[in-house]
């Protein structure tokens, strides 16, 4: 199987390795912030540059010629005991230059060159990996002299290069081009060998949660690594990663995009900035995810920011599973599960059925059982019923119990169609469906889920008033 090629960002802590991230990806993906250490798990993005005659060539043909490669954001490399927090990041970064095909090295050109930078040019020439030394904010006058020192890091070349403003990524093209081009080129030869009946692109999972519950860990046990750091430290994970995992079942392979999320406290108690940020950056994965897992911490059970999550999730419109975690130490579990059910029947009442499952990142205790309820709900969440059977249930729904007449005047609803999936919209045309009451909408949704097979996810119905030809 063919792939991109794969860079790391490496450096110490604030030289704008998240900035240059961002720059590669085209997208403000990577939380950036003026205090250092702010990155802490890896990150990664697909990651494009154009050269000097392809951004030449872009205004003549109308499209985007350059090279195309996977960047991995890194925490800033620092000298700690690896069983700190800044010890296990440090970990993590070393982990991705060695799984990497090449590794920008960053340096700060208005500092120059520091002790700490010295020591990550040692251990990086120590590395099989190819490096390619970067002096970041090189623009102006105040870089120069730290460009200079650079060179005595003992790399054959040095280059200049501004994050922020974009200057430099024609000679960082010209540096990738011989590593990233084979892969591209070997890329290009599987596509023209791929199958027509290509399956459906891989499920994409986040897991979400409060601090502490538990997210990195069981991620870290599903794809059988430790891919994320993890720690008894609350809110160690910052930005919203990525992992590509692929789950096997019965001889079968699912791909899966899994995202780890910031711990999500109260919104009164979310005062420091870069947690605000955290925690925007959270509610953009639950936004591009498919199906959610709100996972609880089973030693502390239910509480009311976990129903905000939740009910957050479902206006999103995206099928949610409840997973109550670290079960495998949790006191009275079957009384804990059942009062975890009657609370979400009580606080989610907008949504029946929504799986609740137990589980233990640490053990591994229903992992296979998450999964496999998760391309369940996908499925439930990308449904589509056939105009016909949804009228004959509607018809009967309708007939079965008719719509109020408020004032005397009736309500005539007279069909439905299904409007989209990715949450199941449908559309009622009628008359007066304006002064239609709440508990009779209810009535049509529940009788959608029980019927017509939606049980779980969110379902959206909306009215609409039949053209009267004669009305002026």
């Amino acid at each position: 199987m063919s792939r991109h090629a794969t860079i790391a960002i490496v450096g110490r802590p604030n030289v704008g390795k998240s900035t240059l991230f961002n720059r590669l990806v085209g997208k403000r993906l990577a939380l950036v912030d003026d205090q250092p250490g702010v990155t802490r798990d890896r990150r990664e993005g697909d990651g494009k540059l154009l050269g000097l005659e392809a951004a030449q060539m872009v205004w003549a043909i109308g499209k985007l010629l350059g090279l195309e490669f996977r960047i991995v954001d890194t925490a800033g490399f620092e000298d700690q005991d690896a069983a700190t927090l800044p010890g296990r990041m440090r970990v993590q970064t070393e982990k991705a230059v060695r799984e990497a095909d090449a590794a920008l090295f960053l340096i700060d050109a208005r500092a120059g060159v520091t002790p700490l930078d010295e020591e990550i040019a040692r251990w990086l020439r120590s590395e099989d990996t190819p490096i390619i030394l970067c002096a970041n904010k090189a623009e102006g006058k105040q870089g120069e002299a730290g460009l200079m020192e650079a060179w005595s890091l003992g790399f054959d070349t040095v280059l200049a290069l501004s994050a922020e403003h974009g200057e430099g990524q024609v000679e960082l093209f010209d540096a990738l081009r011989p590593i990233v081009e084979p892969f591209m080129d070997a890329e290009a030869d599987a596509a023209d060998e791929e199958d027509e009946d290509a399956p459906l692109g891989p499920m994409k999972l986040a897991i979400v949660g409060r601090p502490n519950a538990g997210k990195s860990t069981l991620i870290n046990r599903m794809i059988g690594e430790d891919r994320l750091i993890t720690g008894p430290e609350a809110g160690i994970t910052r930005d919203s990663i990525r992992v590509d995992w692929q789950w096997e079942k019965d001889g079968e392979v699912h791909e899966i995009q899994l995202f780890d999320t910031a711990g999500m406290r109260k919104r009164a108690k979310v005062i420091d900035k870069l947690e605000k940020l955290s925690v925007a950056d959270a509610l953009h994965a639950v936004d591009f995810a498919e199906v959610v897992v709100l996972l609880l911490d089973a030693t502390k059970g239910l509480e009311a920011q976990d129903l905000r999550i939740a009910d957050r999730v479902l206006q999103e419109g995206r099928a949610l599973i409840v997973a109550l975690n670290k079960w495998d130490i949790a006191e009275d579990p079957s009384a804990l599960f059942n009062g975890v059910r009657t609370a979400l029947d009580d606080g989610l009442s907008q949504v029946k059925g929504v799986p609740v499952l137990s589980i233990s990142g640490a053990t591994g205790k229903g992992i296979d059982t998450l999964v496999r309820v998760a391309f369940e709900q996908r499925e439930i969440w990308t449904n589509r019923v056939s105009t016909a059977r949804l009228n004959r249930w509607f018809e009967g729904a309708v007939a079965a119990n008719p719509p109020p007449a408020p004032g005397g005047k009736r309500i005539k609803l007279r069909y439905i169609t299904q409007a989209r999936t990715r949450p199941p919209t449908f559309v009622v045309f009628g008359s007066r469906t304006d002064a239609l009451p709440g508990s009779y909408e209810r009535y049509l949704v529940n009788g959608m889920r029980k019927e017509l097979g939606f049980q779980g996810v969110p379902v959206r119905l909306n009215f609409r008033n039949s053209r009267n030809p004669y009305d002026e």
